[in-house]
């Protein structure tokens, strides 16, 4: 199984915990859109917490690197995991986890060959990542 197709699964509900990963999936993309910097801007910040390889390895072509759900509240804070929480309606314990799961994907994902797309619309490319994972498609590369 491949990464996509562990994506795939877990949006669509699948996996252990049943759903909220479709609603968590936006909320990140959401996140990353109004984030200052976007995509690089997480970047940034997993780079000055002294993460910079494990978010580097979700850029590169190569194998992702896992990530705790204690990094990513060090990366997000409190109140960030704690709104996606509730935006999702899941509790905020069980975010992290889950964010830890899904955020290599989802970075992986939206920086096809390795790169982070310049000028791009993050809600754009994300929205179709999405419509293609629950659809049982893969993405145009």
């Amino acid at each position: 199984m491949t990464l996509f197709d562990g994506l795939a699964e877990k949006l669509a509900g699948s996996t252990t915990g049943g759903g909220g990963e479709q609603g968590l999936v936006t909320s990140i993309l959401e996140m990353l859109s109004s984030r200052q910097g976007g995509l690089s801007g997480l970047v940034g910040a997993f780079q000055h917490s002294g993460l910079g390889d494990i978010v580097s390895s979700w850029i590169g072509t190569g194998q992702n690197l896992p990530v705790s759900a204690d990094q990513i509240q060090q990366v997000l804070g409190n109140e960030q995991i704690q709104a996606l929480a509730q935006k999702v309606g899941i509790p905020t314990e069980s975010a992290g986890p889950r964010l830890a799961q899904l955020l290599p994907d989802i970075v992986d994902k939206l920086t096809p060959g390795g790169q982070i797309p310049q000028g791009g619309d993050l809600m754009s490319t994300g929205a179709g990542l999405l419509r293609d994972l629950m659809s049982g498609g893969r993405p145009d590369s």
